[in-house]
Order: C-alpha cells, then sequence, then structure tokens
C-alpha cells in the first residue's frame, strides 16, 4: 500500500512557524493501528486523516492522532487538511464541511486565509484542580482554574504566560491537558497548551484550545472579535470570532512537504 503525506505549517504566515500538521488522504479506513503507528512515526503533535463522505452535506470525515492516543478535536490539523484539500487535491468549492467524534466543522477559503467554523466550549471554574498546579506550570500566581474539555488556567498577564516554566514530567501524572492564558498586550489575549498526558509537551498553535479560550475571552473582554497569539517557541496567531454555540478562528498556512509512505 502506498500513501502520500503532506506536511504543513498551519496557524503560519512563513515556514518554520505555527504548527506543523502530518496530513494523510485516504480513500477509505485504514486500521486504527495503522493509523496511530503512523502518527507516532511522523512524530508530530498531530496527524490527520480524512476520507471522502458518503454523506450528501458532508464532504469528508476527519480523525486525528498525537503519538500516543487518537483525540476528539483538532484545530491546526483540520487547518492543515483543508489548505491540502483545496491547494493540492484542488477542490473547487470555498467551502469544506468535515464530520468527527465533535460534531461538524466547516472550513471557508477567504482569499489567504482560512477560517474553521468549530464548536464553542465555555470552561467553568473550578476549585479541585490537582494539588501543586502552580508548581508544576512554574508560574507565580493562579488568577482562577476553569474546566471544560482541558483545564484552562488563567494567569495574570502576558510575561507570567511566557515565562511560565512547566514540569512535564509532573503534568503527564495528572493525565491533564492544560491551557494557560492571560490578557495580552498587543492582542486581545495569549496562552500556551501543554499535553505530556498525549506525548506533546508543548504544542506550538493549538486550535482546538481556542474552543474554550474564545468563549472565555470573549466573556471577559466583551468582545466578539479578537485576536490571539500563541506565545510557544515557533509562535502562531489565530483570528477568532463568537458566534453564539459556535466559534470561529482563521489562519494561513504555508506547505513544507509531500511524501510517500510504503507499507508491506
Amino acid at each position: 500500500m502506498k500513501l502520500n503525506l503532506y506536511q504543513v505549517d498551519a496557524f503560519a504566515d512563513k515556514l518554520f512557524k505555527g504548527n506543523p500538521a502530518a496530513v494523510i488522504p485516504l480513500k477509505s479506513w485504514v486500521s486504527d493501528e495503522l493509523m496511530q503507528q503512523l502518527a507516532r512515526e511522523n512524530n508530530l503533535a498531530e496527524t490527520a486523516f480524512f476520507v471522502p463522505s458518503e454523506k450528501k452535506k458532508i464532504d469528508y470525515y476527519i480523525r486525528w492522532f498525537t503519538p500516543e492516543l487518537e483525540i476528539n478535536l483538532c484545530g491546526h490539523a483540520t487547518l492543515a487538511s483543508a489548505y491540502v484539500i483545496f491547494e493540492i487535491l484542488k477542490l473547487k468549492k470555498k467551502k469544506i464541511v468535515f464530520e468527527c467524534r465533535s460534531g461538524l466543522l466547516i472550513v471557508n477559503r477567504k482569499k489567504n486565509r482560512l477560517e474553521m467554523d468549530f464548536p464553542s466550549w465555555m470552561p467553568e471554574k473550578i476549585n479541585d484542580y490537582p494539588a501543586g498546579l502552580k508548581e508544576m506550570l512554574g508560574v507565580n500566581e493562579i488568577v482562577a482554574v476553569y474546566r471544560f474539555r482541558d483545564l484552562l488556567v488563567e494567569l495574570n498577564n502576558e510575561a507570567d504566560v511566557q515565562e511560565a516554566k512547566p514540569d512535564f514530567t509532573a503534568l503527564k501524572k495528572t493525565g491533564e491537558k492544560v491551557i494557560i492564558t492571560a490578557p495580552g498586550t498587543k492582542v486581545d489575549f495569549v496562552s500556551r497548551f501543554f499535553a505530556p498526558s498525549a506525548g506533546i509537551d508543548e504544542d506550538p498553535v493549538t486550535g482546538s484550545a481556542h474552543s474554550q479560550l474564545i468563549p472565555f475571552w470573549s466573556e471577559k473582554l466583551g468582545k466578539e472579535k479578537m485576536i490571539a497569539k500563541q506565545l510557544s517557541q515557533r509562535g502562531g496567531t489565530v483570528y477568532c470570532e463568537q458566534k453564539g454555540e459556535r466559534v470561529m478562528m482563521g489562519g494561513c498556512c504555508v506547505f513544507y512537504m509531500k511524501g510517500q509512505i510504503m507499507i508491506p
């Protein structure tokens, strides 16, 4: 069996920025075991697989695997998949409808930017978060902790997010995925995302985290349209909009590599 593999930098306006994702188009599903092996071999935060849908209003069904496990939602690898479909597979439409475990995901082509329509996940404030979380994150103070899928940890300012020094070994033992966030100086809000329990110490740019961040900051700032920055080493900019029960997040993609996988 031969499979094509594309690597794309998502939420990036130039090469070696944003979040790299592997994209593997399929004609029909291969085994879960093989998809996990391929994701582990790629050793990127996520590898996306998609197949054509038989449903009239759905274009593709999409799944995502980290090197360790399958996840239920991934933004940057969806953005990268849409880029491959539009730019390499030459889909003539201006909209792609994906179906996944989290429902329908829509990606619209807007000039040089792709805009994703994702679920809005408003996190709720909690008090029963892991003991020693402040020390695990390497921060001076935690303002509050919230949860939807992931822990969302509010910090005081951008510098606290930038200068956090997480203990990934300790975080992995909690089994939690953790977002740290604060108001931005030149953007509306900033964040970082840690998921060592999923095989990703720090993710460069995380679309699924923004499904929580957008409603959270929209309510706090009283704004529907915002610009966010993820403060990883590679960095990335996300154009955000809160739209009721959905959120829009947009960004650019840069093509890096095409390869072919040979499976006996």
